[in-house]
């Protein structure tokens, strides 16, 4: 089954299409994901039109998924994949399995693979490169720590990340990506990043990747990864940079969830 492709980018004045993805991490049962897919693409299908909505389950829950949420307009992805086309790499799976399952994207790079499973900018770039050539929508995480942040190197740090790709494959195998800066220091510590300083890096990214082609930069994704959720949704998807969020223990509930996506709905609406 082919992916369920992401929309074109642009579609709401200067604004891009907002994007609100659920990252599951490793949480969920079978029965879980079925009832929490189910209730999530029904809410989708009555509610929202203006708003893309994805969802990356662990891997044995791929095939649920695409039950599930196949005739959604949802999309699903990956949370992991290796930069192996194949061969004898006992335990990964590589871009060309998940695009079977009918994934539209998959999250590379991601703060708990980098910090927990000690991926680097070059093994990042790899598995970025592998999403898009299978014909997928890569999602690359970037992000600095906390030491990082009070250090003042986190444009430093998210210029290194990128450009480790950029290197690797070009300014044109980010046509159609998408970036989700993830203040790691903000994530599950009490920390939290204001709608300002999230909006500087959005806008840093950005900026970097308009010195190799303004065009693509002007229509990239830029998600935040730093806990949004109800609370916060709509402050930082007002940012003129924010095109929208990745969740992760929000979009396990999915009255926060649906709550993320009717705020981005509404303000799709207003920004008509």
């Amino acid at each position: 089954m082919d992916p369920t492709p992401l929309p074109p980018h642009p579609v709401r004045g200067q604004r891009r299409r907002l994007l609100v993805a659920g990252n599951w991490k490793m949480n969920g049962s079978l029965a879980g994901v079925q009832a929490l897919a189910a209730a999530i693409a029904d809410g989708a299908v009555a509610r929202l039109d203006r708003v893309q909505l994805v969802l990356f389950p662990p891997f044995t829950y791929l095939p649920e998924a695409q039950r599930r949420l196949g005739a959604s307009g949802m999309a699903w992805g990956a949370q992991n994949v290796s930069g192996h086309e194949d061969g004898a790499f006992t335990g990964e799976v590589s871009a060309q399995m998940l695009r079977e399952f009918g994934c539209a994207c998959v999250l590379v790079g991601h703060s708990e693979r980098r910090t927990l499973f000690g991926e680097n900018d070059a093994v990042v770039a790899r598995k970025f490169l592998a999403v898009r050539q299978a014909g997928m929508t890569p999602v690359l995480c970037v992000g600095e720590s906390l030491p990082e942040r009070e250090q003042g190197a986190t444009e430093d740090v998210v210029a290194r990340q990128l450009q480790a790709v950029l290197d690797l494959a070009g300014a044109s195998a980010f046509a159609d990506a998408v970036v989700a800066y993830e203040p790691v220091w903000a994530i599950g510590t009490g920390k939290t990043a204001t709608p300002a300083q999230a909006q500087d890096v959005h806008a840093f990214i950005r900026g970097r990747l308009a010195e190799a082609d303004p065009a693509i930069a002007a229509s990239l994704h830029v998600l935040y990864g730093g806990s949004m959720k109800r609370a916060n949704a709509r402050e930082l998807l007002a940012m003129p940079d924010i095109d929208g969020g990745l969740l992760g223990g929000a979009s396990l509930n999915v009255d926060e969830f649906m709550a993320v996506a009717i705020t981005a709905q509404r303000l799709a609406q207003e920004n008509t």
